[in-house]
């Protein structure tokens, strides 16, 4: 700081302990006076033995010990700008590296890069949701709970025509676990799909069937199945958080048609493709960032534990990147 800087400094401290002192001859508490002012009564006493004393702090003279080195900023940036890797997120990123045995930065240091370089934009339709939606079951285990739902899928030539995308999901693993596309709603349709879902999977009676209060969530075809349902309260959809997260996953995805699908079997071709992708490709943060498939079938401890692994290896390496926290 520069001598008119300084001078300026004790100027305007003289003139903070003048307006103090004037409040309180007035009867004013000092505590309020100071807050009123944006500082503390001890900074108040501490002006006051030294009214022209300047600030002494000197603040941080050189960069941290653990900063990653120029070369290694550069692994992360060129990492990140991989075609497997640039439109994942930091944890994305650092899970999928990790699977490949490799480890360069954490994911705040990525994402600190990612911003100095104008690299952290929103690279897809949406917006990644800010607050989480309370759960209505608990699963320990895949199947225990499912949930399902029907959602709209656009007609391109028709204006109002849509076709109909019946989905079911098992919450605790986030695998699709049936999927048809239709061009009608109905419950028995609904129920064949069900059924066939049971028969695949070794559905258990005493699994759970979460749904909305639609007409073919309720239809004589879907009870008549042997699990137990459940359904949301009316008009509040946010008591089927799973599936409408899918839902808007899936109709933001970068290769969904926007203009809709010429026909009920481009729909039924493009489901299809999205179903397989989102079981077996997709690293889901729900879950740790592992496949719905990989947590359906139990593969994940294994993945996870490699995971933990390569992050020790990286933590001995340089601790003091390292906070006590660690990453899996």
């Amino acid at each position: 700081m520069g001598g008119r800087g300084r001078r300026h400094e004790g100027a305007l401290r003289i003139q903070i302990l003048g307006l103090i002192r004037e409040a309180e001859s007035r009867g004013a508490r000092r505590e309020k006076a100071c807050g009123i002012l944006g500082i503390s009564a001890r900074t108040y006493e501490r002006w006051t033995l030294a009214p022209t004393e300047t600030d002494k702090r000197r603040g941080p003279i050189g960069a941290p010990e653990n900063k990653l080195t120029a070369e290694e900023q550069a692994r992360v940036i060129a990492l990140v700008n991989q075609p497997e890797y640039r439109n994942l997120s930091p944890e994305q990123v650092v899970a999928k590296a990790a699977d490949n045995d490799v480890y360069i930065a954490s994911e705040r240091t990525i994402r600190r890069i990612l911003k100095r370089e104008s690299l952290a934009k929103y690279r897809e339709r949406s917006r990644p949701a800010t607050t989480a939606k309370p759960r209505q079951f608990v699963a320990n285990a895949a199947l225990q709970v499912l949930t399902w739902d029907i959602t709209y899928l656009r007609h391109a030539h028709i204006r109002g025509g849509y076709f109909y995308l019946y989905l079911f999901t098992d919450i605790w693993s986030r695998r699709i676990v049936g999927a048809e596309v239709h061009d009608i709603q109905s419950a028995e349709l609904a129920g064949e799909l069900l059924a066939k879902v049971c028969r695949e999977h070794d559905i258990k009676a005493d699994s759970v069937l979460h749904a909305d209060n639609g007409a073919p969530m309720k239809g004589a075809t879907m009870l008549a199945l042997g699990i137990v349902k459940s359904f949301s309260r009316p008009g509040v959809s946010d008591d089927n958080p799973f599936i409408e997260a899918l839902f808007r996953h899936l109709k933001y995805a970068p290769s969904y048609p926007t203009k809709g699908f010429a026909t009920v079997d481009e729909a039924r071709a493009w489901v299809t493709r999205f179903v397989d992708w989102y079981n077996r490709a997709h690293l889901h943060s729900a879950i740790a960032y592992v496949t719905s498939e990989q947590r359906h079938e139990g593969r994940d401890i294994a993945i996870l534990e490699n995971r933990r692994t390569v992050y020790e290896v990286a933590r001995s390496t340089i601790p003091s990147r390292w906070s006590r926290h660690k990453t899996v």
